[in-house]
């Protein structure tokens, strides 16, 4: 069985063993997938090597730093067990990784996914990563369970059209490609045969889906038929959304959809506008502003989270003060605070930079204006009740993604009715 022992800080994720497979996934939720899919692939097919797989993240340079610090702890601790590094930064930097003594294989973001690869005697090469610009299409893999989890991760979409400043993923990922509604709809019924209640449907830039399929569908169309396919599903959750893409029929389904969970992850970055023009970011701090208002004055138990970086170059006192007041003006509650880490290569990095020591500081205010937005909507849930779904014996998770303590044990997965009779840190109290 696989279990996820979740590290905030360091967004670690660690598979036990299958097998002899460990996989050990830094980063996002597409990354979490796609270690679920090669461990699925590895194990219906049987594989005998003792490996450590390592599926790596590019988002900044403290990710990668922390991936090589645990690569060579890993070896240290299993001498005996080969490693293969795949993920965003082995596909940017092969070579880094392939210098690395403790290291036996390479594999890209494309490469990962071919069961051949992982055959030392099949494929001797120590570096396979090819031009990730050349994928066409998202890998055709399909993921049935996911193990010691009660939520299930789907890949709509992969890759990213689009060239910010400060990013790399693009070119760790490739072109934006979205997966058939078909295959979507498939691997979600999938899921809810085999027990699933809650899906959340993720990428790298999931409001760019369809716009490489025939009739190019919206993100909303391809929702709604598959809320109307699927209608065992009782919950469907959605990862980082951008403000400027969303478009009215989605809008319309997180207003009005109750199987649609209140909670919208914003991929917003900064709350300046000359900031995020030089990011080139696609939206305004205005577009965030109106998102938050109109969609809160239509379903008011909404939950905003919100991707920010905090000492981008160039940014001054009045900039990030924008920033840091459009926390409470949109009352952002679940935010993931980064300070600004310059991406080799990247126009971002050839910028004024703001002093490391500055970064830092930016960072703690908006964590700590976050934090009092979360405890004013916490302090605000009281008396109210919530539908919530159990993770593990007496806690569980609201619609609108709050922990909360339930007064006895209950099943895993069980969905209840709940009222908050009081909170306690970031945790809701249940009766």
């Amino acid at each position: 069985m696989t279990k996820y022992k979740w590290l905030e800080k360091q967004k670690l994720a660690i598979m036990e063993p299958i097998n002899n497979v460990e996989i050990t996934t830094f980063g996002c939720r597409l990354n979490i997938y796609e270690s679920e899919a090669i461990k699925e692939q590895l194990k219906s097919n049987n594989y005998t090597d003792d490996v450590i797989v390592f599926n790596t993240c590019a988002v900044t340079k403290e990710a990668e730093k922390q991936a090589v610090q645990a690569i060579r702890k890993a070896k240290r601790d299993y001498p005996h067990k080969k490693i293969i590094v795949t993920g965003c930064a082995a596909q940017l930097d092969p070579a880094k990784f392939a210098q690395m003594p403790e290291v036996d294989k390479v594999l890209g973001n494309q490469e990962k996914f071919i069961q051949k690869n992982y055959d030392f005697k099949l494929e001797p090469e120590k570096i396979l990563v090819d031009d990730i610009m050349l994928a066409k299409e998202t890998a055709g893999h399909i993921v049935s369970s996911f193990d010691g989890m009660i939520r299930s991760f789907v890949q709509i979409q992969n890759g990213c059209n689009h060239r910010c400043t400060f990013c790399t993923i693009p070119f760790a990922r490739g072109n934006s490609r979205s997966v058939p509604i078909a295959a979507i709809v498939d691997q979600i019924k999938q899921l809810v045969d085999n027990g699933y209640k809650e899906v959340v449907l993720t990428g790298v830039d999931i409001t760019d889906f369809g716009l490489d399929l025939p009739g190019t569908p919206t993100l909303g169309e391809m929702v709604k038929r598959l809320l109307t396919l699927v209608p065992d599903l009782p919950m469907l959750r959605l990862s980082s959304l951008d403000v400027a893409e969303i478009d009215p029929l989605l809008f319309e389904l997180m207003a009005y959809e109750p199987r649609i969970m209140p909670h919208a992850h914003i991929s917003l970055q900064a709350g300046d506008n000359m900031i995020l023009k030089r990011m080139k970011r696609r939206h305004n701090r205005e577009q965030v502003l109106e998102f938050c208002h109109n969609l809160r004055k239509l379903r008011p138990d909404t939950i905003f989270g919100a991707d920010i970086i905090a000492g981008f170059p160039t940014e001054t006192e009045e900039m990030f003060q924008n920033s840091f007041d459009l926390i409470s003006q949109a009352s952002l509650q679940l935010l993931h605070v980064f300070p600004y880490s310059a991406r080799k290569n990247t126009p971002a990095s050839r910028m004024p930079q703001i002093p490391k020591q500055i970064r830092k500081e930016r960072a703690e205010k908006l964590r700590a204006e976050g934090q009092r937005e979360l405890e004013k909507f916490l302090s605000n849930a009281i008396g109210k009740q919530y539908r919530v779904i159990v993770e593990k014996n007496d806690l569980a998770r609201s619609e609108n993604f709050l922990q909360v303590r339930l007064p006895k044990n209950y099943p895993e997965g069980m969905i209840l009715d709940v009222t908050i009779s009081g909170c306690q840190g970031k945790e809701l109290l249940a009766i």
